[in-house]
């Protein structure tokens, strides 16, 4: 391993990618950490595309992250919900959660918390 390879990765060069269908999760590991970025067409939904094929109804990862481009909703087991935009930073305790794209065009978000655990 070359030095540079320990402070210095890319989203371009992921160490691990995880595919759904309608979904692509990029992980990169640096120093200790593990990064995700998240790639959803439109018509992704967490609780058909990840959830049903492991029979489960929510997402109980907790999740720190920033979305770069698309929406989403969020809603949770407790009938809460909020929309997320490109620029919002958000932190999802780990609780049950369903999410789904927004509209026709891709949701992209950056994973700082969570990704290791998210869609395995």
């Amino acid at each position: 391993m070359h030095p540079i390879d320990d402070v210095l990765k890319s989203f371009d060069r992921p160490d691990e990618v995880r595919e759904h269908e309608k979904m692509r999760l990029e992980l990169v590991r640096l120093r200790g950490q593990t990064f995700g970025r998240a790639t959803y067409e439109p018509g992704w939904k967490w609780s058909t595309h990840v959830g049903l094929p492991r029979g489960e109804r929510w997402c109980r990862v907790e999740h720190l992250y920033c979305v770069i481009e698309g929406a989403a909703m969020a809603a949770f087991e407790d009938g809460s919900s909020f929309e997320v935009h490109a620029g919002s930073l958000h932190y999802i305790p780990p609780v049950g959660l369903d999410s789904w794209v927004l509209g026709e065009r891709r949701y992209v978000s950056l994973h700082f918390l969570g990704a290791d655990s998210y869609a395995k």
